[in-house]
Order: structure tokens, then sequence, then C-alpha cells
């Protein structure tokens, strides 16, 4: 690992927002990170080796700081999404209902791994349905139906995020188990200690002092919180996908400052999440994809049953169609299931590119059912 190296993935992480700048077409900034990676890595010029241990590593603290992201974004202290839990908690259970045969279905043209699968099927990604919720305006988000699609969409990420390594254990699973608990469980202890803390004059004082002298106090907290956290997962032959999802969840249900959130898009989404899906996209081989039906047909089924599945149970749940395609949103699940699953060899290269180019397909369903959910207020509006 290079400076040089370092500074080609930082600006192949560029193409990103390149992209989505283009008018009218709505390209959200992860195509374009995978792209570039994608174009460097093992499919193009070969100029990126997602192997190397260092660049490895850097891609292991993204992911953590993605799943960290995810888990701010989730409206833990919002009254409205609370009062939505017991519908969101039947939606959630449908969906699972329905995704684990589906996940059965999709063995007969994927791995050998149905609940990997279910859970490919059935997950809903926060980070990516709710700044498509926020950019309706405020009028949409107050609707029953945006706020029901936050709480179902928040509760299927939470619940999809935790079954990540258990499906895809391949050694003990009650050594999984109980290192997934026991960050769990740290992060309770963080949350309490963060939120004793916050109520103490002296660190009301110190936090001021921050907030004036630049010191950024919370943004290190936050960051000493994920990686101990992480270092605790891995300890333990966990996920760190448990840890960063555990740490951001930690934030959110203490209040989050406004500054904090701004720190994290500068720190996170300027640089650390973008140089992940830039060697995710390295890692990733889309000439195996293109040269196996198999993986076409995986592809293809789960993009088709994520949908269908989400749709549903919208409309079991008396909901718009519009709510089943913003929860048809996938992103964190998807992406440690194939940067773990590729590591752990239980996913080959097509498989891999199969899954990707199926969340790609995802948010852009979603991005439809925000701009269906769009008009349905101002219709309501008129």
């Amino acid at each position: 690992m290079t400076f040089g190296i370092l500074a080609l993935i930082t600006v192949a992480g560029l193409a990103g927002p390149l992209l989505a700048s283009l008018p009218r077409l709505g390209i959200p900034l992860v195509v374009g990170e995978i792209a570039a990676g994608v174009l460097l890595g093992r499919t193009g010029f070969g100029l990126i080796d997602p192997d190397q241990p260092t660049v490895a590593f850097l891609s292991d603290v993204g992911f953590a700081t993605l799943m960290f992201v995810v888990g701010t974004h989730l409206p833990l202290r919002d009254a409205k999404m609370r009062a939505s839990l017991p519908v969101a908690a039947l939606g959630t259970v449908l969906v699972l209902a329905l995704a684990v045969p589906a996940g059965f279905l999709l063995t007969t043209v994927g791995p050998d791994r149905p609940f990997v699968l279910a859970v490919l099927v059935a997950t809903s990604s926060a980070a990516v349905a709710l700044p498509v919720l926020q950019g309706l305006g405020a009028d949409v988000l107050a609707t029953p139906a945006a706020v029901v699609a936050t709480a179902w969409i928040s509760l299927t990420d939470i619940v999809t995020v935790l079954a990540v390594p258990l499906v895809l254990a391949t050694g003990a699973l009650r050594k999984v188990l109980a290192g997934a608990g026991l960050v769990l469980l740290a992060g309770v202890a963080v949350f309490l200690v963060l939120r004793a803390l916050r109520r103490t004059d002296r660190i009301h004082t110190v936090r001021k002092m921050s907030k004036n002298r630049g010191w950024a106090l919370d943004l290190r907290i936050g960051l000493g919180v994920l990686f101990a956290l992480a270092a605790l997962a891995t300890a333990f032959g966990t996920s760190i996908l448990i840890a960063g999802f555990t740490a951001g969840v930690v934030l959110a249900a203490t209040g989050e400052p406004r500054r904090l959130a701004q720190q994290l898009v500068g720190v996170a989404e300027g640089f650390l999440v973008p140089l992940f899906f830039v060697i995710l996209g390295a890692r990733l081989q889309f000439a195996a994809l293109f040269t196996s039906g198999r993986s076409l047909l995986l592809f293809a089924g789960i993009a088709l049953l994520a949908t269908v599945v989400h749709v549903v149970v919208a409309l079991v749940l008396r909901r718009p169609v519009a709510v089943g395609l913003l929860g048809t949103a996938s992103l964190g699940v998807p992406s440690a299931v194939v940067s773990i699953g590729l590591a752990q060899r239980v996913l080959d290269a097509g498989q891999a590119a199969a899954i990707v180019s199926a969340v790609l397909v995802t948010i852009a369903v979603a991005a439809a059912g925000g701009v269906l959910l769009g008009r349905r207020g101002t219709t309501v509006r008129a």
C-alpha cells in the first residue's frame, strides 16, 4: 500500500458524486464508486489489489464506518415512528416469512445457503430509504404512509443486520452468538454511560468548549466507541457489521448532535465509505457474472423477489405500493454478505457480482417508490 494507491482509491471515489450530479438521471453515489472500483480492480486494469493487507484493512474500516452511518440513520427518538412499531413489526415478520421460501428457491441458481439468500431478499436499508423520504419534504414525511414506511424499513434493517453473522457463520455458531451478544451488551453499557455523562455539568461545559474551539469531541468519542466495539467483535470471531451498527445505534439513541452528523459526513461519506465501495468494486469480477447463466438468474431473482415480497407485504398491511418499493432498498446487508462471503469463500465471483448488481436495482426501485409517494402526497394535499 502506497500513498499513490491511496490517492487513486480516493480519486476513484469521486466517480460517485460526478455521476450523481448528472441532471435527470438520479444515479446513486454508490453506483459510481463501485463502477470505479470495477474499472481499477480485478475486472478492469488491476491497479488496485483488494487482497493487499493494508488495502483490506482500510476496506474493513470503511465497512465498519458504513454500518456506523446506517445505525445513526435510524430515527429511534421519533415518537411517531415508535407509535407505528406494531404495524412495522408485523411487516417485518411477514417479509421474513415470505423471504425464507424465496431463499430456498434461489438456491437453485445460487449458493446452497438459503438463509443467506433469504436475508438478501428480506432486507431494507434505512440509509437509502430515509434520505429519499426526507427529500420529499416535511409534508410527505408526516403522512401516515411515510411514518409506517420509516418504522418498517428501520426495524427490518435492524433485524437483517443482526441476522447476517448468524446466516454466514461457518464455524461454531455458539461462539458467533456469544460474540454478537457481548458486542450488543457493550453497546448498551456505552449508551448508559454516555447518557449519564451528558447530564453532568462538566461534560456539558467540555462539549460546549469543543464546539467553540473545533475539538470534534463527539466525533472522537463516536469513532472510539466504533473501533472498541469492532475490536471486541473481531476478538470473538463475529462480524464488524454488528460493531459498526451497534455504535451507530448508540449514538442515535443518545441524541446525535447536528455537528456530529456534519462531521460524520466529512469523515465517513467523504473518505471511508467511498473507499469501501471502491475496494468492493475492485474485488468483483463482472466477467464471471456475464459468462454464467446461473449468476445472471441469481441477479434477476434477488432483484425481482425482493421487490415482489416487499410490495406484497405493503399491500397486506393496506399501505401504498410506493411503501413496498421503498422497502425494497438494500445496501449495508448485501455489502456485508458480499464482503464476508468472498473472504469466507461462501460466494464465488459471479454470485458476488450478481448480489451487487441486484443491490443497484433495489436502490433504483426505492427511488421510484419515493417518486410515487411524493406524487401521492401532493395529490392528498391538493
